[in-house]
């Protein structure tokens, strides 16, 4: 224990701080690169569904589950990672069949397992990866196989989260100005979080608006759209926090310019798993339709 507790220190001293820009724009050739083929997988399984659509998104859960379990270390690593990727495979196939009692039952007792597996100090962070890892699997499972607007609710999502992390990172870099929260994100504005979160629910409207005409209901959408784009946000600060508390820069190194996998979903984890819960409580015409309808 208290070897890996040195190591992690000294890894946190080697490491550049959390959050700070690469210098300008210095980063922005393989975040684009990057963004480019994950874009253009995301929307090809969104475009084909089914199959292709879930094992997409099981792939990236299992992803978030490893990073996790190895950025908090301790006890027990390879086998909290298995359960994970058990808890990730359960949420991917009630999501599919829309049983959220179903996927909440077997994530709570895979995640009482992961923190058993792990030691005192891990525990609570080890069961928590398990529940962050598979929640938006459900989530977007569950939105992209409702039997009405499925694919349009996982687009609506894709305009929201990508554009609000597009513009909050130009914003930020070209209005500047005071930042968010300076202790967990050092490179995060408030110019920069206005500017993304208002983009990214005008950009939400204009997928709604192609993809299911004008009949939808403008201002509330606008205003999900909002909800959406903050709950991104917070997602974005909240992983942040957690690399801070392990003292490390990136969940990984698997995404040229973003880290790891972790670092790419952290928006659209939040946003995911809060579109899906309004949508479960909405109901009607379906979980997705919902979401536009009012």
């Amino acid at each position: 224990m208290m070897a890996d507790r040195r190591e992690r220190t000294v890894s946190a001293a080697k490491a550049p701080p959390l959050g700070a820009p690469a210098g300008g724009f210095a980063d922005l050739g393989p975040r684009i690169a990057s963004a480019i083929a994950m874009v253009a997988a995301a929307l090809g399984t969104l475009y084909v569904g089914g199959d292709a659509f879930a094992l997409f998104w099981l792939a990236a859960a299992f992803a978030v589950s490893w990073e996790w379990q190895n950025l908090i270390g301790g006890e027990g690593r390879a086998a909290r990672i298995a359960v994970g990727g058990a808890a990730v495979a359960a949420a991917t196939a009630f999501g599919r069949a829309s049983m959220p009692g179903a996927a909440a039952l077997a994530i709570a007792l895979l995640a009482l397992a992961s923190g058993a597996l792990a030691g005192p100090e891990r525990r609570l962070w080890a069961a928590t990866g398990v529940v962050y890892a598979s929640a938006p699997a459900f989530a977007v499972c569950l939105l992209r196989e409702s039997p009405d607007r499925g694919a349009l609710a996982v687009a609506f999502l894709f305009a929201i989260v990508w554009g609000t992390d597009i513009f909050a990172y130009f914003g930020g870099r070209l209005i500047g100005g005071p930042k968010l929260w300076p202790r967990v994100s050092a490179g995060k504005t408030w110019s920069g979080t206005i500017t993304g979160v208002v983009s990214g629910a005008l950009l939400g409207l204009g997928a709604v608006y192609f993809g299911a005409g004008p009949q939808f209901a403008i201002w509330p959408v606008f205003m999900l759209g909002l909800a959406i784009a903050a709950f991104s946000q917070m997602g974005d600060l909240f992983e942040s926090s957690v690399k801070r508390r392990f003292g490390v820069k990136d969940s990984s190194r698997l995404i040229p310019g973003h880290g790891g996998v972790m670092d790419r979903l952290d928006g659209f984890i939040f946003a995911s798993v809060f579109a899906a819960a309004v949508g479960l409580l909405r109901g009607a015409p379906s979980v997705a339709a919902s979401l536009f309808f009012w």
